[in-house]
């Protein structure tokens, strides 16, 4: 698969910031919302296997890339507001949103009539949300005194992410590792990308999306756009009740898991997403490619 040609625009949010995103493919527009420790360019294998049927915008949310800064007050709403941008300059009714962005594709489409399609890939909606306020706190600590691998590790746990055999290993060695693997893929990096430690930042207002949205499942039975809900059978274990249920709520929705899928699968491989692969991007982009066709 070839590497997606991109030409940037930018959009101004409701707040007065520049949202900036990329631009690859011709046909109808679909506008792509990352996820965690991500940024725009982390679907370019996706874009290039939609582009020859659609226009595929890849916006970098807030913090990341091209876009502006998080505001102190920053919150589900704000994010909206950005995507809503995006999807207005693009002229565009569908979504595919992935982890958090999956998460707030779903509100915008509680929220925002314009959304007549939406694929998710494991959405981040959890059912209680005071587990991921308590550990915001600490990780909050931890950025404010520059300690950025230690910070990691504490979202690591607290957004469940942490394989099991990582949960007996001492905490100071973690932070170790973190910090090592930071350096080799700061030491790799071509130019112009957007590193571990330059994302790790960004992780706080993550976590303030997954706690507002946490408990939610109710509302998103007044969504009247299909949904195309996917994940993976390896995939986030704290994530997969959640597709349980909203595929019990919401109205109109299509639910596949991907065996063997992780929750990395629909994303380029590399960086935070070592056990990517192309061929998995390929089978995502394949189901989200029929269901926007129809």
């Amino acid at each position: 698969m070839k590497t997606a040609e991109l030409t940037q625009g930018t959009v101004t949010s409701r707040d007065g910031t520049e949202i900036g995103y990329y631009k690859t493919g011709q046909g109808p527009a679909v506008v792509v919302l990352h996820g965690s420790m991500e940024s725009a360019r982390s679907h370019r294998l996706l874009a290039e296997a939609l582009a020859d049927e659609f226009t595929v915008y890849l916006p970098d949310r807030r913090g990341r890339g091209l876009s502006g800064p998080h505001r102190p007050d920053h919150s589900v709403r704000t994010e909206i507001e950005d995507l809503e941008a995006v999807l207005i300059a693009a002229g565009a009714d569908r979504a595919f949103g992935v982890s958090a962005g999956g998460a707030v594709v779903l509100e915008a489409a509680r929220t925002l009539p314009a959304l007549r399609q939406i694929a998710l890939y494991e959405p981040a909606i959890v059912a209680d949300g005071a587990p991921h306020r308590a550990w915001l706190a600490r990780f909050d600590q931890e950025i404010a005194r520059g300690d950025l691998a230690a910070g990691m590790v504490t979202s690591m746990f607290g957004f469940e992410m942490a394989p099991p055999f990582l949960k007996i290993m001492p905490r100071s060695l973690l932070r170790w590792m973190t910090e090592k693997m930071m350096a080799k893929e700061e030491r790799q990096a071509p130019a112009g990308a957007i590193t571990m430690r330059q994302l790790a930042p960004t992780i706080h207002a993550e976590g303030v999306i997954v706690a507002e949205l946490a408990g939610t499942f109710d509302s998103f039975r007044a969504v009247d756009a299909d949904v195309l809900l996917l994940g993976g059978t390896k995939g986030l274990p704290g994530l997969k009740p959640g597709r349980a249920t909203l595929e019990r709520v919401l109205p109109h929705c299509r639910r596949i898991e991907f065996d063997g899928f992780d929750h990395g699968s629909s994303s380029d491989p590399g960086g935070v997403n070592p056990s990517g692969s192309a061929d998995a991007v390929r089978r995502v982009a394949a189901e989200v490619r029929a269901f926007f066709k129809q």
